[in-house]
């Protein structure tokens, strides 16, 4: 018999249901930092399962062919399977070590002036006018 694998993942803090019918389903923490776990094709228990009270101790395990999920609801314990579970936490440092440019304050000024003249009738052909004058 062959061992399927499997990646397992445990959640802390209390998770708010959101049914997106069709079984889909959202479930949204705040604290202690943000997390959503979007869930497709789960099972047809799933809304008595979530029955609209917050969600704690979340575990998700993700099979071959579906995400199995189980959590603590209303002081019950209860599990859920679904076709896919993806998880979404926002870094909020994500983009502060890449060397991304950046406009100072002439350059923005520049670019809202070369915007602003762009929307007036006929300001694309000016700016094409600037233009050639500027390379002659």
């Amino acid at each position: 018999m062959r061992s399927e694998s499997r990646a397992r993942r445990d959640f802390s803090g209390a998770f708010i249901p959101h049914d997106g019918n069709d079984g889909t389903w959202r479930l949204s923490r705040s604290a202690p930092h943000q997390a959503d776990v979007f869930l497709r094709g789960a099972e047809h228990g799933a809304a008595e399962a979530f029955a609209g009270k917050p969600v704690t101790e979340l575990g998700i395990e993700w099979h071959a062919q579906h995400a199995l999920l189980t959590f603590v609801s209303g002081a019950k314990a209860a599990s859920v399977r679904a076709a896919s579970a993806i998880v979404h936490e926002p870094l909020e440092s994500l983009y502060a070590g890449l060397p991304l440019a950046s406009i100072d304050a002439d350059a923005r000024r520049f670019w809202q002036r070369v915007f602003w003249l762009v929307r007036l009738p006929g300001g694309r052909h000016l700016l094409k006018l600037l233009r050639r004058s500027r390379h002659r």
